[in-house]
């Protein structure tokens, strides 16, 4: 009976040891696993901030567009204002051909500058959204960042209570 019951006392520290090991074990592997994820997440945080730059770059590529677009308005308002000069000019002298040549330059013109001017409209929206998608990626860099320092104070933590159970054991 003696014996039994010794052998009993054995068997059950045993499996209480080996599973106390098992859960140091796991507890170790959790933690590699989570120092993973969190140079993961670094990494994804430095892709996202290399888009955001290339995104600027092309923000700004669409500014010098929508400004040359902007300066063709400009130099096609001055044609505009020359052919009118030109027009008055030739109906003063009679020659009618030529003022309805120069009318005609006229409405060229005015629909290049209508296009122009929608082109313009529809850039400007455009860079509105694209600043809008630029300020929430930034938001969610914001927020990523965040949330990798609570998960690097977390391993952390459990690093510590790894070592703290670990020295107990012992």
């Amino acid at each position: 009976m003696r014996r039994t019951l010794v052998s009993a006392i054995f068997l059950l520290l045993g499996s209480m040891l080996a599973f106390g090991q098992s859960d140091a074990v796991k507890d170790a592997r959790d933690l590699h696993q989570d120092r993973r994820d969190i140079r993961h997440d670094r990494r994804d945080i430095r892709h996202d901030r290399r888009d955001i730059r290339q995104d600027e770059r092309d923000l700004n590529k669409d500014r010098a567009e929508r400004n040359a677009e902007r300066r063709d308005i400009r130099h096609d308002e001055a044609d505009i204002a020359k052919d009118r000069r030109e027009m008055r000019e030739d109906l003063r002298k009679g020659d009618k051909a030529h003022a309805a040549k120069e009318r005609a330059d006229i409405a060229r013109d005015r629909t290049d500058i209508n296009q122009d001017r929608r082109e313009v409209r529809a850039e400007n929206r455009d860079m509105g959204r694209d600043r809008a998608h630029i300020n929430h990626d930034r938001r969610d860099i914001r927020h990523d960042r965040r949330d990798i320092r609570h998960d690097r104070r977390d391993v952390r933590s459990d690093r510590r209570d790894l070592r703290q159970d670990r020295h107990d054991r012992d």
